[in-house]
C-alpha cells in the first residue's frame, strides 16, 4: 500500500516538497523508505497529489510531486459532531471514528454531566492532540480532508456558535426521549447539520431546555441505551444512510 503523508504545506502539481519533520520521520524510521519510493501526499483541505520521494536525509526528506490523485468523495453534508467530553481518553476513540465517518467538525462540549474538570478539558496541548488523532484518522481511511477539531466549549457555547442555517439535532437516550417526543429526519439532505451526543451520565434537564431554546431536533436511535462513545459513530451512520 502506498504510504499517504499529510503536508499541509503542498504546493502545485510539479515541484519538490520538503515534508514535515513528523511524516519524514514516519518514512525513515518505521517505513525505512528510499529514493524512489511512491508515496501519496495530502493538504488537508482536499488535494490530493502522487509523489516520489527524491532524498531522504537524516533530518530530512524531499519528495516530487505528481499528477492528482481523486480521494476519497466527501460527504454532501457539512455534518459538525458536537461531542460531551468524556472519561479519560474516550474523545480520541470518538474523533477518531467520527473523521472516518466523514464528520466536518468536532466540537468537544462541556455539559452539566460532564466529569471532565474545566482545568483539564482545556489542557494545554490537548486540542493539538486531538487534531493529531483527526490527521491519522484521515490517512487510514483515505480523506484528503482533515476536519477541524475545535477547543471545548460549554453547551450553550457550541449551541451558540452552530449558527442560524444549520439544522440541529440532539441525541436523546431512551429514557429521555419519553419525555421529549423525538422528530424524524429530513428526508431531504440539509447542507449542513449539527450533530449533540451527551456524556456518560446523559443529558440533564437543562441542557435539554437550551438545546430545545437553541431548535434542536430531539433524535433517538431506538430502544437500547448506547454508550456514550459508541453514540456518535451510529448516529454518523445512519444519517448518512439517510442523506447519502
Amino acid at each position: 500500500m502506498v504510504p499517504r503523508l499529510y503536508v499541509p504545506s503542498l504546493g502545485e502539481c510539479g515541484g519538490t516538497v520538503d515534508l514535515p519533520a513528523e511524516e519524514a520521520g514516519h518514512l525513515q524510521r518505521v517505513l525505512r523508505v528510499k529514493p524512489g519510493a511512491a508515496v501519496r501526499l495530502f493538504d488537508g483541505r482536499g488535494r490530493e497529489v502522487a509523489a516520489h520521494v527524491t532524498l531522504v536525509e537524516r533530518d530530512r526528506v524531499l519528495a516530487e510531486i505528481g499528477g492528482p490523485v481523486d480521494p476519497a468523495p466527501e460527504w454532501g453534508v457539512r455534518v459538525t459532531l458536537a461531542q460531551a467530553l468524556l472519561k479519560g481518553d474516550k474523545i480520541d476513540d470518538v474523533i477518531r471514528d467520527a473523521v472516518m465517518m466523514g464528520a466536518a467538525a468536532i466540537q468537544p462540549t462541556i455539559t452539566a454531566r460532564t466529569e471532565v474538570p474545566w482545568r483539564a478539558a482545556r489542557r494545554a496541548g490537548r486540542v493539538e492532540r486531538w487534531q493529531r488523532v483527526a490527521v491519522s484518522s484521515a490517512k487510514q481511511c483515505g480523506r484528503a480532508v482533515v476536519p477541524d477539531v475545535h477547543a471545548p466549549l460549554s453547551l450553550r457555547e457550541a449551541l451558540a456558535a452552530a449558527g442560524g442555517d444549520a439544522l440541529k439535532l440532539i441525541l436523546v437516550e431512551p429514557s429521555a426521549a419519553h419525555a421529549v417526543p423525538p422528530a424524524g429526519l429530513p428526508a431531504v439532505a440539509p447542507v449542513s447539520a449539527v450533530v449533540l451526543v451527551g456524556p456518560e451520565g446523559g443529558w440533564a434537564d437543562e441542557d435539554l431546555a437550551a438545546a430545545r431554546d437553541a431548535g434542536c431536533s430531539p433524535l433517538s436511535l431506538g430502544s437500547r441505551t448506547l454508550r456514550a462513545d459508541a453514540a456518535a459513530i451510529v448516529a454518523l451512520s445512519v444519517l448518512q444512510y439517510v442523506w447519502g
